[in-house]
């Protein structure tokens, strides 16, 4: 059952174009969520090469191996497919843009306990959605807080340019890009309770600590989406979706970013 239309208020909108994020409750009902919860714990058990490759070895003592990122679940699980291109998502999406959302990218994070969180980082630096940018529409399935890893943002960094990243932790963090967050601005945490969705802009400064918690996950279903207005993205999110399922073959950007290079691991953010 998909929840009622939920339309922005004017206070939403200010944020977004403000802060560079917003998070909006009731996009999702409980049954959409069980839905979700069912689909992914039945992937979290399985090898889909490609997409989902965990290390099912009992000694293996890192939580990530055993739970990694299920990358475009869309490709292979129409469930998936069907909530990336869920209505009331969509609607404030094309609300945010101001025209037409197409997705380009889906994804389920686990984050089990103990796991290493990621470090700030753009994530338009990955997608390179031009002319425009990426939003990021972040499901909580779980209650996020700072002890199970919730995010953290980086308040009125939308407007910043991309730029190219550090070395992150690697102790601490699963990817290697770190973005220094200018002097003036502070990750702040998103604190969500199971089913908000927070957008934020693709310019947006964005990262997460530590799982610290014993017992809980932090799972999240996280999808990226484009402006129709875009002429090109990065390779690996083609081709993209309209709300009817059709695809939208946009020409692959080649532009390697303000580091002036392409990446060889594009699904780092």
């Amino acid at each position: 059952m998909t929840s009622k239309n939920i339309i922005l208020t004017s206070e939403d909108i200010k944020q977004f174009e403000t802060e560079g994020f917003v998070i909006v409750k009731g996009l999702f009902s409980e049954e959409d969520l069980v839905e979700i919860d069912q689909t992914f714990e039945e992937i979290s058990n399985q090898i889909i090469p490609g997409y989902f490759t965990p290390d099912l070895n009992p000694e293996n003592t890192d939580p990530l191996k055993r739970y990694p990122r299920v990358m475009h679940p869309h490709r292979f699980n129409e469930t998936a497919k069907r909530f990336m291109l869920h209505k009331p998502v969509l609607n404030v999406l094309s609300e945010l843009f101001n025209e037409e959302a197409l997705a380009a990218q889906s994804m389920f994070y686990y984050k089990p306990p103990g796991a290493r969180g990621q470090a700030l980082h753009q994530d338009n630096f990955y997608l390179k959605v031009e002319p425009g940018n990426c939003i990021a529409a972040w499901t909580a399935m779980d209650q996020t807080d700072q002890e199970n890893g919730g995010l953290l943002v980086v308040p009125k960094t939308s407007n910043y340019e991309l730029v190219c990243p550090e070395s992150s932790d690697s102790k601490e963090s699963f990817t290697t890009h770190y973005v220094k967050p200018p002097k003036d601005r502070k990750p702040i945490p998103a604190i969500m309770d199971r089913g908000d969705v927070l957008f934020f802009n693709g310019n947006l400064i964005h990262g997460s600590y530590r799982n610290k918690t014993k017992n809980r996950f932090r799972r999240s279903f996280i999808c990226h989406y484009a402006n129709s207005s875009a002429t090109s993205i990065g390779s690996p999110y083609r081709p993209l979706f309209r709300a009817d399922g059709s695809e939208v073959d946009m020409d692959a950007n080649p532009d390697g970013g303000p580091c002036g290079i392409e990446y060889d691991s594009p699904y780092i953010h």
